[in-house]
């Protein structure tokens, strides 16, 4: 049985983990070292659904229905909603990844 000791130690673990993982890649420019390290850390049904979530953010900043997204992309509206709620936050970070992607002209 799990204490809530262990639990956050454990949980606060998980945040060094992934802030030292941010850290690093903040610090590549290698694309494809990137893609390499993505295709040996996620399974490939993993990065299916890492994809799938960002293609859900375009879909939705392109007044794509939630509805018409989990058909195309097989999702669940409980996680398109979620992605629709973080585009609705002031600061979301996944507004300020979408203008990255508008400054370099793509979509």
């Amino acid at each position: 049985m799990r204490t809530k000791n262990t639990e956050t130690l454990e949980n606060e673990k998980n945040v060094d983990s992934i802030a030292q993982i941010c850290s690093l890649l903040a610090e590549v420019t290698d694309e494809k070292l990137i893609y390499d390290f993505f295709g040996c850390l996620f399974t490939k049904s993993e990065l299916k659904d890492f994809s799938n979530r960002w293609h859900l953010v375009k879909e939705l900043r392109a007044g794509t229905t939630q509805r018409e997204i989990a058909k195309k992309y097989g999702m669940s509206l409980c996680n398109i909603t979620r992605g629709s709620r973080e585009l609705k936050k002031e600061d979301s970070a996944f507004k300020r990844m979408l203008a990255l992607l508008d400054a370099r002209g793509e979509e």
